[in-house]
């Protein structure tokens, strides 16, 4: 799988807006954000659709972000973790 190039990223446009708006994350390259001096999420492409790794305490989870549904999850759980 790998990261998501700028076609993929240009469609996530409207997600990593509200996520830049966030004064806990930092985004250093387009797409990939940071929390203090961690990584904390980043996207994936391959065949079978658009990914996000997000950092939560157990570990980094790999989640769905191919329709609103699972885009308002994501933005849910990064939510919570980027307090």
């Amino acid at each position: 799988m790998k990261h998501a190039g700028s076609a993929t990223l240009d469609s996530l446009e409207p997600l990593l807006s509200e996520i830049r708006s966030w004064p806990s994350l930092t985004e250093r390259k387009r797409g990939v954000f940071y929390r203090k001096s961690s990584a904390f999420l980043h996207f994936h492409e391959d065949p079978a659709g658009i990914f996000a790794d997000l950092r939560e305490p157990s570990g980094w989870q790999r989640l769905p972000a191919n329709t609103a549904v699972e885009r308002r999850e994501l933005l849910r759980r990064v939510r919570v973790l980027a307090r």
